[in-house]
């Protein structure tokens, strides 16, 4: 299994999206539906400031299967969020991040 991080780019019309809360808990059930999602969440330019993407951590046979999943999810309006597929691994393979 390979592991995948997912940059997320948001442009500010995904705000609105992000803002709707059927589609937020849609997210929300999506997210806790796909455990190969490892980790993610929203990123800031600061802790005060509006969201401009997401991080997700995946661990997936291929890209091709990140790239389903990504599609998959509610929050992924085309037209409003870009994004970035990377292998991933760590440096310490043996040491446990619990976040």
């Amino acid at each position: 299994m390979t592991r995948w991080a997912v940059m997320f780019r948001d442009a500010p019309a995904m705000m609105d999206i992000r803002a709707d809360k059927a589609r937020r808990d849609a997210h929300v059930a999506y997210v806790e539906d796909h455990p190969e999602l490892r980790i993610g969440g929203g990123l800031k330019p600061d802790t005060d400031g509006d969201f401009c993407g997401a991080l997700w951590i995946v661990e997936a046979e291929d890209r091709i299967e990140v790239e389903h999943l990504i599609h998959g999810d509610p929050f992924y309006v085309p037209a409003f969020r870009s994004y970035e597929i990377f292998t991933w691994g760590k440096i310490l393979e043996d040491r446990t991040a619990v976040l």
